[in-house]
């Protein structure tokens, strides 16, 4: 008998519908007519044990236990789940083959596996396990899966990566929030103070932007714009670059601060002669942006919709899961394999049904549009690219058609939202390139130079699927405007200066596309140029499963508050940030961490590299703990709570 273990009972009945008929549904699992059978897990069905499993003196939270490092790692079962492992043992026993089913990432390999060496699996037939890798829960797709099982032995390193990054968690967690909740205490605070290897350095990023904030004084600084008129009448306007000696009066980025200085300028160079002194018309090719991961739909959804990263993964979960219109949405993949190409056709005109309702890319798709000559599916972007797809593939809709004019009542609004934008991005993979020419034209007037800069169109391409973004003057220089037809050395006459006042601007506060944004490109927030350099190609601060829930533990343990789509830090928050040192509110020690994961995850690394150098780190972090009194957590936390008594009966 060969038995598939899902991940979840609704990837594991997408597995049994495909399977021979008549299928026999029984308690926990799905038999077909040819003895292949197919159970599930119910997310994970095994726990790391809490401290007092590994010594009963560890019930009682002290310094002296600190740090809690098991010699042996212990898994059990959750309580909750219990009955579904009991089914799996029963029939992992009588099965000749067992195929491994876990959703394609690191979590789902490491899910199935560890319920495989929890039952006690035999050397022989954990070597034979089979792994059957689906992103897309429509028949087809799963048959093709079946079809293509690979060893799972080739998923090892994935798994291992997937082990570290659980068991770095606990012992980051259990130990350091021992510590600090220990130390909070002396402070007067009451409750636990939660410290974890990612939440942690995240927080940080929050609370050192909110400081940012209220210590922002606000400068005025001053542009100084030429009007220039070409011989012919045409306009256009330029914008001054201070020389050298202007030096005193700018700031770290360059901006003017004296409005006497721009108000001298402008009287100098105003109704005087300018020469065209340089002029550069580049072209310019711009690809379409690659198909969703996770964390970029995450991102996009917010700005465009205010949806919190976790209203977007569910969101996610059930266009996958209930409607199967899109891929396997917890990838952290941009690029898709060239296989997939064949499908192309069958995937848009399943598009084309599902949004001819809201006619969304009716002018793309429609027979009879003039634009659908733009649409090639036989055009190959940068993302089809088989070296960059492991395990699992961007974000893409499916094959699947709802009936006619049933999407509006199939779908919620905010899936329909999400399941457009996956859309989107998908058919611009089969559009042409944007081009335009980048003019730049420097004018000397005087011993002064003026840069203009604009964008000169050239073909609309994947643009055409996007809507128009608002125009919006650039302290660069580039401004929406028409550079007429320039030459080097040709006369232009300067009119009446410019001086426009403008503040500088606070940092903006975090919102969730902002602050995961941050957490996917945390390079730019390590101090360390060196560490810098190697993050800049890493997963950055959690995974794509996880940092949606990251965010919203920080909410529920009072670390962050909401106001509209903006993310400010309690109290608590930044009193705990500013009582841990450094090393634990900075990314950069968990971005090192999540770079030798990923090396694991590549081959490239190894557990022992990875544990031992955190477990010294942790050691030292917990010493240096014992010297901290948090004194702004003093009234702090959770009060306890008093059962008000009844009144006796007299």
């Amino acid at each position: 008998m060969r038995l598939f273990i899902a991940e979840k009972p609704s990837l594991g009945r997408a597995i049994a519908d495909v399977l021979p008929k008549p299928l026999r549904k029984a308690d926990g699992f799905i038999v077909a007519s040819n003895g292949d059978t197919v159970s599930w897990c119910i997310g994970h069905l095994l726990e790391q044990v809490e401290p007092e499993v590994y010594d009963p003196a560890y019930k009682k939270w002290s310094h002296e236990h600190l740090p809690i490092v098991p010699d042996k790692w212990k898994l059990t079962a959750k309580k909750k789940t219990s009955k579904q492992l009991s089914v799996l043992r029963k029939l992992v026993k009588q099965a000749d083959q067992l195929v491994h089913a876990g959703d394609p990432d690191r979590e789902g390999q490491l899910l199935v596996d560890e319920v495989i060496n929890f039952l006690g699996v035999s050397q022989a037939k954990t070597a034979a396990v089979q792994r059957c890798l689906i992103s897309d829960l429509n028949s087809k797709a799963v048959k093709r899966a079946i079809s293509s099982l690979r060893s799972n032995r080739e998923f090892i390193p994935l798994s291992t990566s997937a082990l570290a990054r659980s068991r770095a968690d606990w012992l980051y967690g259990i130990n350091l929030t021992r510590a600090y909740t220990l130390q909070g205490q002396k402070a007067g605070y009451s409750g636990v103070l939660s410290v974890g290897r990612v939440q942690t350095p995240v927080l940080g990023l929050v609370v050192r932007r909110d400081q940012a904030i209220e210590c922002f004084v606000s400068r005025p600084f001053y542009e100084l714009w030429a009007q220039l008129e070409t011989q012919t009448g045409e306009l256009f306007k330029a914008k001054w670059q201070p020389s050298v000696e202007c030096q005193p009066y700018l700031d770290e980025q360059g901006r003017n601060l004296s409005k006497p200085l721009a108000d001298n300028v402008a009287s100098r160079i105003s109704h005087q002669s300018a020469v065209v002194s340089a002029l550069d018309r580049d072209h310019k090719v711009q690809a379409a942006p690659l198909p969703f991961n996770l964390s970029a739909l995450q991102i996009e959804a917010s700005k465009a919709f205010g949806l919190s990263a976790q209203q977007v993964l569910d969101v996610c979960q059930s266009l996958y899961e209930r409607h199967k219109l899109i891929t396997y949405p917890r990838s952290d993949c941009r690029y898709l394999p060239k296989e997939h190409l064949d499908d192309a056709r069958f995937v848009v005109e399943a598009i084309q049904k599902n949004s001819a309702a809201s006619g969304e890319f009716v002018k793309l798709l429609g027979a009879k549009s003039e634009t659908t000559q733009l649409l090639d599916l036989n055009r190959k972007s940068r993302a089809w690219n088989d070296s960059k797809v492991s395990a699992h593939h961007a974000i893409i809709p499916t094959q699947k058609t709802l009936a006619a004019g049933k999407v509006t009542t199939t779908l919620k609004p905010v899936e329909e939202k999400i399941y457009r934008l996956v859309c989107r991005n998908y058919i611009a993979q089969f559009l042409p390139k944007h081009e335009f020419y980048a003019v730049k034209a420097e004018v000397s007037i005087g011993t002064g130079v003026f840069i203009a800069k604009a964008k000169e169109p050239i073909a609309i391409g994947w643009k055409i699927a996007f809507p128009v973004s608002c125009s919006k003057s650039k302290d660069n220089g580039e401004i929406e405007q028409k550079i007429p037809s320039l030459v080097v050395g040709q006369a232009l006459m300067s009119l009446q200066a410019e001086v426009a006042e403008k503040n500088t601007s606070p940092p903006k506060p975090y919102t969730d596309a902002s602050l995961l944004a941050a957490m996917t490109g945390i390079s730019a927030h390590v101090s360390d140029p060196q560490l810098k350099k190697i993050l800049r190609e890493t997963d950055g601060l959690g995974t794509e499963a996880t940092r949606a829930g990251i965010i919203e533990l920080l909410f529920k343990r009072g670390y962050l508050r909401r106001q509209g789509k903006t993310i400010f830090s309690t109290g608590t928050g930044q009193s705990l940030v500013n009582a841990l040192p450094s090393l634990a509110t900075h990314p950069d020690l968990t971005a090192l961490w999540e770079s030798q994961l990923s090396a694991i995850n590549d081959g490239n690394g190894s557990y022992q590299e990875l544990m031992m150098p955190l477990q010294d780190q942790l050691k030292s972090m917990v010493d240096d703990s014992r010297s901290v009194i948090p004194e702004g957590l003093n009234g702090l936390g959770n009060k306890p709570s008093y059962r008000k008594r009844k009144p006796r009966k007299r």
